[in-house]
């Protein structure tokens, strides 16, 4: 039953990858077969040369890298305070971060749009990269409940010899917590990688653009060109993808024990 639905589900992807490696004549041939009759390479450059993707590709990188350090980092520090740390109104403070999740970004979207303006932030991308600082309230939960299976007496036994509480954070937790960080970079890169609606509102200059934003002027311009849209797509759709098969024994340990190893 998981190989047929795997199958289903991959059923776009393949479709993608066959049709990027057609040429026009056979897309338009009907009945239209899946698999390519004669594999040709030509979309891809030709999709390349098309919009200024090299730059793109840059921006994006930019943005998604920043965006998953400033995550990792602030999210790790919280959740650290959160497991660790017995302080008045720590339990309220977590419900509240928690209920975070539950407002919609439709919701704020005009008012922290207002804000970006005030500051003079439109067309940068501070709008995109800052609020990462803030860690994010599920990758903080997540973090959190793994923190929390972690032994205290590790704790204890450090600071018997001297080390501080931020020293305990980085040389302890940290490099033990290491398939939930993975976890949290995957998550808050293909967030960040994928992002539209945020490059949308915010940017205006096609020379900041990101691909999401590229991949959409793409459409709008060669919609009739199935095989290079589809070479186009691709060129979005590959990095996420490698990165996680690459790390997806990570990714799926980090989820499993967040989820259950919590106390």
């Amino acid at each position: 039953m998981l190989i047929l639905g795997a199958a289903a589900y991959s059923t776009p992807l393949i479709w993608t990858i066959c049709t990027s490696l057609k040429t026009n004549e056979e897309i338009a041939h009907e009945p239209n077969r899946l698999l390519p009759h004669r594999v040709t390479l030509e979309n891809f450059p030709a999709a390349w040369h098309a919009l200024p993707f090299v730059n793109y590709v840059v921006n994006t990188l930019f943005v998604t890298l920043c965006c998953t350090l400033a995550t990792v980092f602030s999210a790790a520090l919280v959740a650290y305070g959160f497991a660790r740390f017995k302080f008045r109104g720590r339990n309220t403070l977590f419900f509240l971060m928690l209920a975070t999740m539950m407002l919609p970004s439709q919701v704020t979207m005009i008012p922290v749009f207002l804000l970006w303006k005030q500051v003079h932030a439109i067309d940068t991308y501070l709008p995109l990269t800052v609020p990462s600082l803030f860690g994010g309230a599920f990758n903080i939960f997540l973090l959190r409940q793994f923190f929390m299976g972690i032994p205290r007496e590790l704790d204890e036994a450090m600071l018997l010899d001297g080390c501080g509480y931020f020293g305990i954070w980085r040389r302890l937790i940290l490099p033990l917590s290491t398939p939930a960080l993975i976890a949290v970079v995957l998550f808050t890169f293909i967030g960040s990688w994928d992002n539209f609606e945020g490059p949308l509102i915010y940017l205006s200059n096609p020379d900041n653009y990101t691909l999401s934003i590229g991949l959409d002027l793409f459409h709008d311009q060669y919609s009739t060109n199935q095989g290079q849209l589809m070479a186009a797509t691709l060129v979005h759709i590959v990095p996420m993808l490698a990165l996680f098969l690459v790390a997806q024994k990570f990714f799926i340990r980090g989820a499993n024990l967040s989820g259950l190893g919590g106390r």
